[in-house]
């Protein structure tokens, strides 16, 4: 098999399984015990928070809150934000951001919120009732980078909170929240080679954030529910990991990958659209329009032949609709339709890419006489 949608999930590495295991089989006490047995499992826990607090430059690791995954913080972000906010009724976020926080704005406008969605720079868009601005670090289908550093700065010199989806980023490019003043981030597991069903949220501390679950005092009472002590353990190894592959250069090298396989396509079909390429964009993705053609026939023959790829995010396959991403980026339906996600991984070889290209070239050509 050769796997081109690490967007959508990656596998857990051998180092993240093992990390786990004792704390299925050994150290399966409840880390929230008085008694020693409960307490050991405690300091693993304590030992993640550091390793996702380094991945990300927080200052402190009390400062990360471990969630189900990258939806959940995403909810707990924007509506626990809210919640501790009453006065202010107004929301800032863009268009593109994943459906975990656009379905959740949309129902904020059901509640009697005013949401702003601006794709170009939506830190213009703060005003006296804002109460939260969210934007993601890096856009999941296109692989796009926003300006971060610049929307944190102008949310707190007026002193608006930011909440950021870093689910794509984290891992990818560097992410050092002692110099870029967000307010709360989040990420997710399944998208570094950690399990799915455990992700975070940072917390900057002095950040105003109710709770969505009431129940226990776990997570410094900010996320109540007896901990997924494995799921957190193989969370921070995977954390520590990504962070040894940023430190070794081996983002560059997927990024020389990427372009050699863009650069190859543009020159066997001249007529396709690269989306995102004249903006920064995370080293692995390559989101590619081949308009008049099919982009779920695409993925679909080359499922045929052992390669995985996608449309878009995997959250919104089964949509007839097409991506809103690409709509928002000013693509025609004929172009958003034919549009092929491939994300590479730190395991992606060239000869793999090759393959790729080979297979795909014989593809395009078949659709192309058929249509």
């Amino acid at each position: 098999m050769i796997y081109l949608d690490n967007n959508a999930t990656t596998r857990v590495l051998p180092e993240v399984m093992e990390a786990m295991l004792p704390f299925y089989t050994e150290l399966w006490g409840n880390p929230s015990s008085l008694h020693p047995f409960g307490a050991q499992v405690a300091k693993h826990i304590d030992k993640a928070r550091e390793q996702a607090a380094a991945l990300l430059g927080a200052q402190r690791e009390s400062e990360i809150v471990f969630t189900s995954g990258g939806t959940e913080s995403n909810n707990l972000a924007i509506r626990g934000t809210l919640l501790a906010n009453p006065g202010k009724k107004h929301i800032v976020t863009t268009p593109v951001e994943h459906p975990s926080v656009l379905l959740l704005c949309q129902q904020m406008e059901k509640e009697g919120y005013e949401v702003t969605y601006a794709l170009d720079h939506p830190e213009k868009s703060i005003g006296e009732n804002t109460a939260l601005v969210s934007v993601m670090w890096a856009n999941n289908e296109t692989g796009v980078i926003f300006p971060i550093e610049k929307i944190a700065a102008v949310c707190r010199e007026k002193n608006v909170p930011l909440h950021v989806d870093a689910t794509q980023a984290a891992g990818k490019i560097p992410i050092d929240l002692r110099q870029v003043p967000v307010s709360l981030l989040s990420i997710s597991g399944h998208k570094l080679h950690a399990p799915k069903g455990i992700g975070a949220l940072y917390v900057r501390r002095g950040t105003r954030l109710n709770p969505l679950f009431h129940g226990g005092h776990q997570e410094r009472s900010r996320r109540a529910g007896t901990e997924n002590v494995a799921g957190i353990v193989g969370f921070g190894k995977a954390c520590e990991l990504a962070q040894e592959r940023l430190k070794n250069g081996v983002m560059e090298k997927i990024t020389e990958l990427r372009d050699r396989f863009e650069k190859t396509l543009a020159q066997k079909f001249p007529w396709i659209r690269i989306n995102g390429k004249e903006n920064r964009r995370l080293p692995n993705t390559s989101s590619i329009s081949f308009e008049r053609l099919e982009g779920e026939a695409i993925c679909l023959l080359l499922g045929e032949e052992n390669i995985c790829v996608s449309t878009g995010s995997a959250c919104s396959a089964g949509s007839l609709e097409p991506s809103h991403v690409l709509k928002a980026m000013g693509l025609n339906a004929k172009q958003a339709r034919g549009t092929v996600r491939f994300s590479l991984g730190f395991e992606t070889t060239q000869e793999e890419i090759n393959q790729t290209i080979n297979t795909l070239e014989k593809i395009i050509w078949r659709l192309k006489r058929t249509s």
